[in-house]
């Protein structure tokens, strides 16, 4: 399950001309770019949560489904007709979600769907899909319970929670002697979004030499409270272990606060720390945590609006031209719901069918290209091609910067220092 994931990397001004060529794509709202194309509406239906525990991420979302539309349609629709949206306000709640991909389907009759926001609710639009034959398009679903079998008509854009923190994993274990940390801490709260990246990353390490001194046991894990007191004596535990490693599962700041507070109260640094969210979360991180405080923390994520995709680069324009703004404000959520829309368009536009079960075979045997990069989707819908699109952020001197993987020329790796 995402969770807000605002992106703070500055967009790189080279090669943006190139990426208008190659693309050939513009902004502009749905009702006057509609106007340029033929042929009754193509409606597509999606279930949103406006309003809710996800709202943030829906509303995102939302403009992720939106700028697609209006790009698609700037550029002639799909088969020479319109694309409409038709959004509903799940409320972030998964019983409303099936409720809703029923209607949408049996009543409002669209042609196509594609998925709400996270891996719980679009777990909940799967089956409906599967039972009417509908190819599922998601961008941020991408937790392990939406794999679980075979799904023909499941389709994932995005990098598998489990592998984000791969190119982190793979960073420590080969680091040189004296530099690779002996000991490890995984503590981590009750999420499905935070967990299975930072169990991949555990079980990565240990087989590479990394003493694991404290692991969260899943079965066990806490739900962070409105206080997040809960966490602090985890966070005690974790400090009494005096790990050189802690990998966190967190879902906000907040969360990632009480480790923080509990280690500084307990003079408690460990030498390297990535956590899975918070600090992602820029101007709020650094509020609270405090620039000193916040240098060389890691997070892992799947886009930013710097990462070399020509593709990528035009939809950060089209986005800015379109709801205002700058790249800072641009939300990876949004470029996950775009993937999504570029993914069935680009099977609709090879087989020129909207059939549902030419769309999801033709994805099954073809890779297309998408703003987070190339898609190949295996039997349980994973995008095969994602684990090259995990990156690692870490602060440095009040920046937020890529650094890993160490290709093509992020910045380098800075050192944790102790609390301020």
């Amino acid at each position: 399950m995402r969770r807000d994931r605002a992106r703070f990397t500055l967009l790189a001004a080279s090669g943006a001309v190139t990426a208008l060529t190659l693309a050939a794509c513009s902004s502009g709202d749905a009702s006057t770019t509609a106007s340029t194309t033929a042929g009754h509406p193509i409606t597509v239906g999606i279930s949103l949560p406006l309003t809710g525990q996800f709202s943030a991420d829906g509303i995102a979302t939302e403009h992720g489904y939106q700028l697609w539309q209006s790009d698609v349609n700037a550029n002639g629709g799909l088969l020479g007709r319109p694309v409409q949206l038709k959004i509903v306000n799940d409320n972030s709640n998964p019983n409303t979600v099936t409720k809703d991909y029923t209607t949408l389907i049996t009543q409002d009759h669209v042609s196509l769907i594609m998925a709400p926001f996270s891996t719980l609710l679009t777990a909940s639009a799967q089956p409906v899909a599967e039972k009417y034959h509908y190819a599922l398009a998601a961008g941020s679903a991408t937790g392990p319970a939406v794999f679980t079998q075979a799904d023909p008509y499941f389709l994932s854009v995005s990098v598998p929670d489990a592998t984000e923190m791969q190119p982190f994993a793979n960073w420590v274990a080969a680091l040189p002697a004296g530099q690779k940390p002996a000991t490890a801490a995984y503590p981590m709260v009750s999420d499905p979004f935070a967990d299975p990246p930072v169990e991949a990353t555990e079980a990565y390490l240990s087989k590479h030499g990394i003493h694991t001194v404290y692991a969260t046991n899943p079965a066990k894990a806490v739900t962070p409270n409105a206080t997040d007191s809960n966490l602090t004596p985890i966070a005690d535990r974790v400090a009494a272990a005096h790990p050189q490693l802690v990998v966190l599962g967190t879902v906000d700041v907040p969360s990632l606060l009480a480790f923080v507070n509990a280690f500084k109260a307990k003079g408690f640094t460990p030498k390297i720390m990535i956590a899975s969210s918070g600090p992602d979360q820029g101007e709020e991180f650094l509020h609270h945590i405090g620039p000193p405080n916040a240098q060389a923390i890691m997070v892992p994520d799947g886009w930013y609006g710097g990462e070399p995709n020509a593709l990528s680069h035009v939809m950060v324009q089209d986005y800015i031209a379109k709801f205002g703004g700058t790249t800072n404000d641009i939300n990876a959520d949004v470029a996950e719901a775009y993937s999504a829309g570029e993914t069935l368009a680009a099977a609709i536009k090879a087989t020129g069918t909207l059939n549902n079960t030419t769309i999801e075979r033709y994805l099954h045997t073809h890779t297309v290209q998408t703003v987070q990069g190339a898609a190949t989707f295996n039997a349980l819908g994973e995008n095969t091609d994602a684990q090259h699109q995990a990156f690692i952020f870490q602060w440095q001197n009040s920046q937020f910067l890529q650094v890993l993987p160490t290709h093509p020329g992020p910045a380098a790796l800075a050192v944790k220092p102790n609390w301020g």
